[in-house]
Parts: structure tokens; C-alpha cells; sequence
């Protein structure tokens, strides 16, 4: 049955079966272990990487999207109670486009598909609240579809208008979101939903939309103001991003002079958030052009003859007496010019410098020779300090303190010695091993090499010294055939040379199989030359 074997696999056996029992159970332990390994790491290996194909599904949805990737067999994983199907990274388009197709997810129940149940029968009241209903998921569609968010839920309130009323409440809204991989939003961001919502809302204001996030922080307040997510609000954080980048800036500048480690710089800055406005009316008026009001009374009298004097004027008139004809005219006008009026608005932003303090400290020790009123003036125009407006600037030299430096540098020094004396213990852990697991197989070899030895003479070999001895046993027993022709005289003889030749028969057995069990390559050596030297007669 072994015979049949390949020769390959015949070594293997053979090899085996030489082992002894300790071997074959290291040999087999270490097959199982690989096996089990190669299992593991297979499966491992061949598992896909999986990506979301939707999210935030309602239950129907779900179920339908579920079903439909039973039926092509495609894996899937399910998250967030069933709200979220997870599908392998490379099959992502292909399955929404598929999905989409067939129609999936219909998002029935939102959106402005809640519009199309409605009948002919449905109330003032219903319709209004689908109505909202549909708006509130259409926004949380939209929202989601910004990047960095998961999830979205938006809630309306738009109160009813009545026409008997002067004063009309004003619609407010609510966003709850949550942000993948819980990475919170930016100030960009949350601005973005803000607005959003407010321009799909009739009537309804950015400053009555409040945003949370799903851990329940505040994003933007129903004031519109955006509060940072880090946990101040938003003038402390750009007070602080101001005095760090500056800081990095002027940090910067100070290692290229004395050196890392040797010059510490420190700003603080006043904000002025304070929204101001200027309004200015500017008018420009021509010379050449007369001004602007202007007012011209002309009273003249014309005529001839003699007589007494009168009193002249608007309402008194009187001719004079005497013999003669006159004239009279009064004309009084009235002229206003518009001059040119320039009206300008000027808003200033929020968030400029109002006051800065900075300080600088250098290490003497590495720094003594560094002109302090040069770093002065250098940091000075680096920082945009100005005496007018208050700004501080102070440097100073003295030594620093390296004590903590020091042990921290010990330390990592301590550190990295144990860490490389770990990595020295782990390799002569693996050096030990593996010098074992070496010694295993040169000793299942070499016991393997002796059993080859033991069984070197082949099938073919054995037979041709079987029939040597055969040939060697039947000339004997003719020799002794042929003694047996001897005188009665000489019987004795023969009887006991007999004796001897079979003495001398199994003396030569003997040396004959201690010569195959020693050295088996010189006999088989030996065979073969014998079964040439046969072949070529």
C-alpha cells in the first residue's frame, strides 16, 4: 500500500515513522498549531472591509434593504439598533445604484412624501402638521448630506397665522446632530446648518435656530451667537488661537537666535469684540455756484409831474398830490439750492487688537552675549506692539532652570536602555526557540539518516545477496556431495569436516549481515559492481 504512494509522500512517511515519540508529538503539534494559525489569519485576511451603505433608515427601509441583499447573497452588517447597513468598501456604488432602482430606501413617512397620502377629507390641522412634518425631514436629509455629519433630526415650530391678530408669533427651529466619528463640527459648519434652516423656513430668523450636538453640548444658542465646541465660547477661543499663533511666530524667530530651549515668549492680548458703527454725512459745495438759500426784494418807482411828497411802500401807498403820472413795482424772490450730500456707514468688525503685553526670557547661559534692546526692537516689530495704544513689551536674561530637562532626558535614556534590553531579552528568547526547534530537526534528520542506512539495500539488492548465499549454500552441499564419495575409511572425516563447514557456513552468515547492518553503502557498493560485472558477461 505504501509502495503506491507518491515518492514524495513516501519520505514523508518514512521520516516520520523514524521519529520517536516525543518528535512525532512536537511535529504533530506543530502542524496543528500552523494549521489553526493559517485558519485564522485566512479568515482574517478574507474578510472585507465594510463601509456605509445608509444610514439612519426607518424599520421598513431597513428590512427592505436587508432582504433585497439576501437575495444577491451580498454580506452585510447591521448598526445602530438596525438603523445603519454596513456593506464590503468596494461594493458601495454598485449597491446604491441597485438600491436606488429598485426604489430603496422610499423614505416613506418623510419628507414631502408624507404630501402624497393626503386626501381630499384631511383637516386644516393635518395638513398643516404633515406639512411641517415634511419640511422637518427634508432638512434632516438636507443636513445630513454635509460632510462630517451622521445624523440629523430638526424640529419646527410655525405657529398658525391669524388675520385677526396684530402680533404674530415668529417660527423657531432646533438641530440635533451627530458628527461621524465623533469629530466634532466646525464654527463653519454649524453657521452652515444655522443658515440652512433658517432660509427654508418662512419668516423664520438665523437667530431662533439653536444647534446641539448628540452629546448634548451646545453648538450655536437661539441668540445666533456659534459657541465652540471645545468649550469656551467663541471670543476665548479666538482670544486664544490670536496669542498662539502669535507665540509659534515670535517662538520661532527666537529659536533661530539662541537655540531651541533657550528663549520662552509670551503674549497676551485684549480682543475688542464690541461691534461698533460710524455714520458720517459729508457736504460738498461748489464756489462758482450761488448759495443755498437765497432771497432778493426789488422795489421800484417810476414817474413825472410836481406836487407834495407821500409814504411809499407795500401797503401804503400814496401818489403824491399835484399835477403828473407815475409808476409802481415791487418784487421779492425767493431761491433754495440742494447742496451734494455724501451719507457714509462704517462698521468695524469684531476682534481687533485693543491691548497686547509681551514678555520674552532668555537663557543667560547659552544667551549672555545676545543684546536684549535688539531682541527688544526686533520682537517689538514682530508683534505689532504699539506705545500709543498701551502695549507692553518686556526681556529679560537670567539662567534657566534645567533640573527638570535633566531627569527628563534620565529618564528617556532609562527608557530607551530598557526598552533595548527588552528587545535583547526577546531576541534571545527567539534565538532559544528557534536554536530548539533547529535541534528538533537535526535530530528527527539524523535519526531519519540512520534509519535510510538501516534500510539502504533495495528489494532488487536483497534478492542478488539471497541468491549469493543460495549459489554459496548449493556449492557446499556439492563439496559435500561429493566427499561423501570417500572410502568408509575416511567417514569420520567427512562427518566432522561437515561439522566445520557448517560452523563455518553461519560464521559466514553472520559476518554477512554484520556487513549489511554496519556499513550498508559499502555492500550495496559492493552488489552493484557484482550485478555489473554479471550483466556484462
Amino acid at each position: 500500500m505504501t509502495d503506491r504512494l507518491p515518492a514524495p509522500v513516501r519520505r514523508v512517511t518514512d521520516a516520520f515513522k523514524s521519529f520517536t515519540p516525543g518528535q512525532k508529538a512536537v511535529t504533530v503539534f506543530a502542524i496543528i498549531a500552523i494549521l489553526v494559525g493559517g485558519y485564522f489569519f485566512a479568515t482574517w485576511a478574507a474578510k472585507p472591509s465594510y463601509q456605509i451603505l445608509f444610514n439612519n433608515l426607518s424599520t421598513k427601509d431597513a428590512s427592505a434593504i436587508v432582504e433585497s441583499l439576501q437575495k444577491s447573497g451580498t454580506s452585510y452588517e447591521l448598526a445602530n439598533d438596525g438603523q445603519t447597513i454596513l456593506v464590503p468598501r468596494d461594493q458601495v456604488n454598485a449597491l446604491r445604484l441597485q438600491m436606488s432602482g429598485e426604489g430603496l430606501p422610499n423614505d416613506e413617512g418623510t419628507g414631502y412624501s408624507l404630501l402624497d397620502q393626503q386626501g381630499i377629507t384631511t383637516s386644516d390641522f393635518m395638513q398643516h402638521a404633515n406639512y411641517q412634518r415634511a419640511l422637518e425631514g427634508e432638512l434632516a436629509k438636507t443636513i445630513k448630506s454635509i460632510d462630517g455629519v451622521e445624523a440629523a433630526t430638526v424640529h419646527l415650530v410655525m405657529p398658525k397665522e391669524d388675520v385677526f391678530t396684530d402680533d404674530q408669533s415668529k417660527p423657531t427651529a432646533s438641530v440635533l446632530v451627530a458628527s461621524k466619528a465623533n469629530n466634532s463640527l466646525e464654527e463653519q459648519q454649524v453657521q452652515s446648518i444655522v443658515h440652512l434652516v433658517a432660509s427654508s423656513v418662512e419668516g423664520l430668523d438665523p437667530t431662533q435656530v439653536t444647534v446641539a450636538d448628540s452629546e448634548g453640548r451646545m453648538l450655536s444658542t437661539g441668540g445666533g451667537a456659534t459657541i465652540a465646541t471645545g468649550g469656551g465660547n467663541s471670543a476665548e477661543q479666538q482670544t486664544v488661537s490670536f496669542q498662539n499663533r502669535l507665540n509659534a511666530s515670535l517662538q520661532r524667530m527666537l529659536d533661530n537666535l539662541v537655540g531651541p530651549g533657550n528663549a520662552v515668549v509670551t503674549t497676551t492680548a485684549e480682543l475688542d469684540f464690541d461691534q461698533t458703527e460710524t455714520r458720517s454725512k459729508t457736504y460738498s459745495a461748489d464756489p462758482a455756484v450761488p448759495a443755498e438759500s437765497e432771497s432778493i426784494n426789488t422795489e421800484t418807482y417810476t414817474g413825472s409831474g410836481s406836487g407834495n411828497g407821500g409814504v411809499l411802500g407795500p401797503d401804503n401807498i400814496q401818489v403824491p398830490s399835484g399835477t403828473g403820472s407815475g409808476q409802481y413795482s415791487n418784487k421779492n424772490e425767493v431761491r433754495n439750492r440742494q447742496l451734494n450730500e455724501v451719507q457714509e456707514v462704517r462698521r468695524n468688525a469684531p476682534g481687533g487688537i485693543q491691548r497686547l503685553n509681551v514678555s520674552v526670557l532668555l537663557n543667560s547661559t547659552t544667551a549672555g552675549a545676545v543684546d536684549s534692546a535688539q531682541v527688544q526692537q526686533l520682537i517689538s516689530a514682530a508683534a505689532g506692539v504699539d506705545a500709543t495704544r498701551g502695549d507692553t513689551i518686556a526681556v529679560a536674561s537670567m539662567p534657566f532652570d534645567t533640573s527638570a530637562a535633566d531627569a527628563a532626558k534620565d529618564e528617556l535614556a532609562a527608557a530607551a536602555a530598557a526598552e533595548k534590553e527588552t528587545k535583547q531579552l526577546t531576541l534571545i528568547k527567539t534565538g532559544a526557540l528557534l536554536f530548539v526547534v533547529l535541534a528538533l530537526v537535526f535530530l528527527a534528520w539524523r535519526a531519519n539518516r540512520r534509519a535510510k542506512k538501516r534500510q539502504q539495500l533495495t528489494d532488487q539488492e536483497r534478492r542478488h545477496l539471497e541468491e549469493m548465499q543460495a549459489a554459496l549454500e548449493a556449492q557446499r552441499q556439492a563439496e559435500l556431495e561429493a566427499t561423501t564419495a570417500i572410502t568408509g575409511a575416511h567417514m569420520l572425516e567427512s562427518a566432522e569436516f561437515a561439522g566445520r563447514d557448517d560452523e563455518a557456513r553461519q560464521e559466514r552468515h553472520r559476518e554477512i549481515e554484520e556487513l549489511v547492518r554496519d556499513k550498508p553503502d559499502e555492500t550495496a557498493a559492493l552488489i552493484r559492481s557484482w550485478m555489473s560485472a554479471d550483466s556484462t558477461r
